[in-house]
């Protein structure tokens, strides 16, 4: 699933293109995505201009001048696409496509059908069932070391687990908090509660990092992530630990054979990847 830098990467680059243009025409080819698509989405789409284009927590919002917000959600597969035309022939998973008022076209295709789109008034959004439980932005300035180690008190899951909660900091999904761990010198198994003092601050500041980088190199393709422009992302070339199991991590100067380098775990289902003597 795209992580923060994947859908801050994708929102500038719709910006680029989209913003101050006008939705010529709206084609919905299927009622559904995940949820059933608002009633009327394509008509009342049409003829609204495109004021921002922005990012809350992995959620993509188009703001509109009509006051309405539309809300998306790229899913496992999702793709916002950008060409200088609508192509002849649309693909299969092209379930939304949308002509601009310079004749560009945006597809959204989603193979997996997990993503989604809803219009909200612009005033309702932050109550918005899928926005209104979410924790800070963490390249926002309200998200700091202090800030985390408060939310981190009497906590007893492992940090891993903490840090990938929406409630307590949006957006640092599996890759990113194995890295940001790594970075951070904390083992992906500490308790969450003991992440206090100076140990928050160097989490909170590799989070802060490894997002900052991430969305220079364009977020990281695994599957079906691209870029608005069809482009991959790059930062996969320079993760640390993830996906490296049995590998030597940065830094390197300990024998592989005896310790077996970097270390792969099942923590609720995902996979955590970590250096055990670099990560206390």
């Amino acid at each position: 699933m795209p992580e923060l830098p994947e859908v801050e990467t994708v929102a500038r680059g719709l910006a680029l293109r989209m913003v101050g243009r006008t939705f010529a025409k709206v084609e919905q080819r299927r009622p559904d995505l995940r949820f059933p698509l608002p009633v009327d989405f394509a008509r009342r789409l049409t003829g609204r201009s495109i004021l921002a284009i922005r990012r809350r927590a992995k959620y993509l919002l188009i703001d509109l001048d009509d006051g309405q917000v539309v809300l998306g959600h790229l899913g496992m597969s999702g793709r916002m696409l950008v060409s200088d035309a609508r192509p002849d022939i649309l693909e299969t998973h092209d379930h939304l496509v949308f002509t601009l008022d310079d004749g560009a076209c945006v597809r959204f295709n989603d193979a997996r059908r997990f993503g989604m789109m809803d219009l909200v008034p612009l005033a309702e959004l932050d109550r918005h069932k899928l926005l209104r439980d979410l924790g800070p932005e963490p390249l926002g300035n309200e998200f700091n070391g202090p800030a985390l180690a408060a939310s981190l008190k009497g906590k007893k899951t492992p940090i891993k687990s903490a840090i990938l909660d929406q409630k307590l900091v949006v957006g640092v999904g599996n890759i990113y908090a194995s890295e940001s761990l790594f970075r951070a010198g904390l083992s992906p198994k500490r308790i969450a509660a003991t992440v206090q003092g100076e140990r928050a601050e160097r989490l909170a500041t590799s989070i802060k990092q490894v997002l900052t980088e991430a969305i220079a190199a364009g977020g990281s393709s695994l599957r079906d992530y691209v870029q608005a422009d069809g482009e991959l992302g790059y930062f996969q070339h320079q993760w640390k630990v993830y996906d490296r199991e049995g590998q030597a991590c940065a830094g390197c100067d300990c024998d592989l054979a005896k310790t077996g380098g970097i270390r792969r775990l099942s923590q609720s289902g995902r996979s955590t990847f970590y250096c055990s003597r670099r990560q206390r």
